[in-house]
């Protein structure tokens, strides 16, 4: 799986772009607040229909326009596909698959693969459970169409719930309805719970083995799902805490609570490692990425690197580089030294400057 290129016209700082890739290894470089990240933006939306930023569609419209559009061409399979994006300011995006419109998020998904890895992912493990849940959700969702589906009708269900538990404070007498939305709530989380549970099996074993790689086989990492409630005991403990839950206006237990629990010799890294654990077991996490889209799809995922290198120390940034070269990578980053460095193959580099894109000879 490749991206061939990416056309942008009015996306963030583009007026237009139409840049052509290799299907190994692409750098691209310049200073800081040109554009660069930008591009990769425009191949996550291709592939996932949202920014990796969790901006708005209106705030990735350039300046003063009031359309932006993506463009994107997909080797797969041997098989090419024209993937478009129209993003408007006032109005719901727009989306087409070979010229096509397509209706719904869901028939997008699975076309293009990426796994995105930027500096802030790097305080994944030590951050809150949020990000966590992000990870699994993010991920589950471009391979999983239904486990899609069920999130998102587990989050509109629970913003409804919560909703009405606010509600009650002045309207008592709609406690009886709070039924409605419990049983909706388990019959979605009892599928997350149960999706997440094979996912991070799944996980678990590839990350040890990235892990142990990393850090010389000095350590040996335990991934395992920490979940809020079991699927088995969901019905019971939302129906012990459906007073605490009306006193505090919100649902307390579900799987919008879950977590990945990280420990090495029975530390858990996530509050008691050291940062340089917590960083390897970051690499190790988006590693682990490429490994389950390739064993779920049969293909490699896009790996998009966005300015990581500068973050990691040379052991990590070896380890990084050493293990691109099954993949094709789009690498943004200020400066060349590190692959020059490293005798580091580079199959096209790019020069960004305010929104100007050249390719180097």
């Amino acid at each position: 799986m490749i991206i061939e290129s990416i056309e942008l016209k009015d996306f963030r700082n583009y007026e237009g772009l139409d840049i052509r890739f290799s299907p190994r290894t692409n750098i691209i470089f310049g200073d800081n607040a040109q554009g660069k990240t930008n591009i990769l933006e425009a191949a996550y939306v291709s592939g996932t229909s949202k920014s990796h930023k969790g901006s708005k569609d209106k705030e990735m419209i350039r300046f003063g326009c009031e359309e932006a559009h993506i463009r994107t061409k997909v080797l797969k399979n041997s098989r090419e596909y024209q993937i478009d994006i129209h993003l408007r300011k006032n109005r719901k995006k727009g989306a087409a698959i070979d010229r096509m419109p397509i209706r719904k998020v869901s028939d997008l998904l699975g076309i293009l693969n990426i796994v995105f890895f930027s500096p802030e992912d790097l305080n994944i493990i030590k951050n809150g459970p949020s990000e966590r849940r992000r990870f699994i959700d993010v991920e589950l969702c471009q391979l999983d169409k239904i486990y899609l589906s069920d999130l998102s009708n587990y989050n509109k269900v629970l913003a409804q719930r919560n909703m009405l538990l606010k509600d009650l404070y002045h309207h008592p007498e709609l406690k009886g309805t709070l039924d409605v939305w419990d049983e909706q709530l388990l019959t979605y989380g009892k599928k997350i719970i149960s999706r997440r549970e094979k996912f991070t099996a799944r996980l678990a074993p590839i990350m040890q083995e990235l892990h142990g790689m990393i850090s010389g086989g000095r350590e040996d990492l335990i991934a395992a799902y920490e979940p809020n409630v079991t699927a088995g005991d969901f019905e019971k403990k939302l129906q012990s805490n459906r007073n605490r839950d009306m006193k505090q206006a919100q649902t307390s237990v579900g799987p919008h609570r879950d977590d990945i629990r990280f420990k090495i010799k029975d530390i858990d890294i996530r509050r008691f490692g050291s940062q340089g654990q917590q960083r390897s077991c970051a690499l190790s996490l988006k590693l682990s990425e490429i490994k389950l889209v390739e064993q779920a799809t049969g293909e490699m995922p896009v790996l998009l690197l966005d300015d990581v290198l500068s973050e990691l120390d040379a052991n990590r940034q070896n380890y990084l580089l050493d293990n691109l070269n099954q993949t094709q990578t789009i690498i943004t980053c200020t400066g060349l030294d590190e692959f020059v460095r490293n005798r580091f193959e580079m199959n096209k580099v790019f020069k960004v400057v305010s929104g100007s894109v050249s390719e180097m000879e």
